[in-house]
């Protein structure tokens, strides 16, 4: 989940993979609902060698603890670790739409579909239509929906979330 830094230091390398088992562990307990041993856990990540994966998850917990503030904060110390990982990018946008924030949301959101290191970019386009449907803009909302839908057909939030829209508009 978390790769190796290229170049890493001999004397760093024990340190680093230190940091990844605490991750780990840290991303289990998130998965078995123990958001406080998560929290303990990714921050022990942190302290010993600083991830955007890590600052990113951590803002992932605390999202779903509702505490938006300190999601934030964890995503935006992720891109200053990593300004190429594209997940933070879209998190920010995605916590800005919870927070009736969606025109905030935009840009973060552009900048999550064309981030160079992301994986994940369908939830990126499909936010983007989530942030326009918040803001009124049904059609680009719509265009966005249809466009994720066929780029990732197994992504069926997008195909349901036009269907949806379609229905409003018509």
């Amino acid at each position: 989940m978390i790769a190796q830094p290229d170049n890493l230091p001999d004397d760093q390398i024990e340190v680093w993979q230190q940091a990844v088992e605490y991750f780990q562990r840290a991303y289990r307990m998130q998965l078995q609902g123990d958001p406080a041993g998560a929290i303990h856990d990714y921050k022990a990540s942190i302290r010993l060698f600083p991830t955007a994966e890590a600052y990113t998850f951590l803002g992932w917990v605390y999202a779903h603890l509702d505490l938006y503030d300190e999601a934030l904060t964890a995503c935006k110390l992720a891109i200053e670790v990593d300004p190429e990982f594209g997940n933070p990018y879209n998190d920010i946008g995605a916590y800005l739409i919870e927070l009736d924030r969606a025109e905030e949301a935009l840009a973060w959101l552009e900048q999550a579909i064309v981030a160079p290191r992301y994986e994940a970019r369908v939830f990126a386009f499909f936010n983007l239509g989530r942030a326009y449907e918040q803001l009124g803009d049904w059609r680009q909302a719509l265009d966005l929906y249809q466009q994720t839908a066929l780029r990732y057909p197994g992504y069926r939030p997008a195909g349901n979330a036009a269907h949806r829209l379609l229905g409003r508009l018509n």
